[in-house]
């Protein structure tokens, strides 16, 4: 019998401990592991850093929420996303979306670049463009997409993507950070990996740092088991105790944030002072028809932008009370930012620049009617 999500998320990586019968996975804080003789692991641990029970457990419980056979947890999401450009030999090219994490562009171009790996970036929405970009002479090794994007909310077909993939030879990963397990599993729509930032919505409280990697291949997985103990960036068995926490109410969180963000969004848009808001829940979004075949919910993360520019946004943010004005999205509280300085600044000089008036909310779970409160004093607050 298959349990559905909303059981998968209450459940997995919690089996009670048979010792004591404990239905919380404790939090094994040893270091290092007695050996019964030279290679006599019990229960295949040695080393804290090669691998811990409780940071099994939290691996597990993504094997079982995204569908895979193999998870890897990381210290953060982009250490988790370094292990995977591990993948990539010196002289390899990348692509990836255009509308992308700022430090995610950051680490390829700043980084791998450095290490002969090229990335060109591509508007993977226009499949006849992701179709060019993938053949000539020197085709990509690998496939970058975001999906719901950060911070234009583009959306990606990865079906269609990870097919003209394949054809190339070519691995898909694809960054589920802002629709999560619960509204897509890019598994089963033939992505290659899976990578999430669990400081986001699976810790979803704002308290914890943490990166997750998920899998069905074999090969991949073995090769990123080695990167993941041979580089060391592996989380703490306390982070891995608080994501699987926050985990357990996923479900729940959420169908209550993305009902606020659809709210938010179809009243933002007959707003004045917005010229255009990006949410893949809107009729008027270019994705809304391919977000209902492949989301569950077009989720809880919009952005929209100000037509009194810059000045007017930056009084905007600065204006609202429950909207905390700070970087990082998905936890339980309200959050506004503007990406152009604060999360992407890092893409300022490149084709990824987004525009200074756009403002990104990530919506929590308060009252609905507060928070559009909120907004409506921001708008008369920066006479928007």
């Amino acid at each position: 019998m298959t349990d559905r999500f909303e059981t998968l998320t209450v459940h997995a990586g919690a089996e009670p401990d048979p010792r004591t019968g404990a239905v919380v996975p404790a939090i094994q804080m040893s270091t290092t592991f007695k050996q019964d003789g030279v290679g006599g692991l019990r229960g295949g641990f040695e080393y804290g850093r090669s691998g811990n029970p409780t940071r099994a457990a939290l691996e597990s419980a993504i094997v079982a929420l995204e569908n895979g056979t193999h998870g890897l947890a990381y210290a953060s999401g982009l250490a988790a996303t370094q292990n995977i450009g591990f993948l990539l030999e010196p002289g390899a090219r990348l692509l990836m979306s255009d509308d992308v994490y700022g430090g995610t562009w950051r680490l390829a171009d700043k980084v791998w670049r450095r290490y002969g790996i090229t990335t060109d970036t591509v508007d993977l929405a226009d499949l006849d463009a992701a179709t060019a970009a993938l053949g000539g002479e020197h085709p990509p090794r690998m496939v970058w997409i975001e999906t719901p994007s950060n911070p234009l909310l583009k959306i990606v077909d990865i079906s269609a993507v990870a097919r003209l993939a394949a054809a190339a030879g070519a691995t898909t990963v694809v960054d589920n950070t802002f629709a999560t397990p619960y509204l897509q599993r890019p598994l089963d729509l033939g992505a290659d990996l899976v990578v999430h930032s669990a400081t986001k919505y699976l810790g979803g409280h704002s308290d914890v740092i943490g990166g997750l990697v998920a899998t069905r291949s074999d090969a991949l997985a073995e090769r990123l088991r080695f990167h993941q103990n041979a580089a060391g960036s592996v989380p703490s068995p306390f982070d891995c105790f608080l994501v699987m926490r926050g985990m357990r109410t996923l479900a729940v969180r959420m169908d209550r944030a993305a009902a606020n963000a659809a709210a938010l969004a179809a009243w933002l848009e007959s707003r004045r002072e917005v010229s255009r808001v990006h949410y893949p829940g809107l009729a008027s979004h270019p994705g809304a028809e391919l977000a209902a075949r492949q989301m569950r919910l077009p989720g809880a993360m919009l952005s929209f932008e100000l037509a009194g520019g810059e000045v007017v946004a930056r009084r905007f943010v600065a204006a609202t009370r429950l909207f905390t004005l700070a970087e990082s999205l998905g936890a339980v509280e309200s959050l506004i930012e503007l990406p152009a300085p604060m999360t992407h600044a890092s893409v300022a000089d490149s084709r990824l620049a987004v525009s200074p008036s756009l403002v990104r909310l990530s919506i929590g779970i308060e009252a609905v009617e507060d928070l559009r409160a909120d907004l409506e004093a921001a708008f008369a607050a920066s006479d928007a």
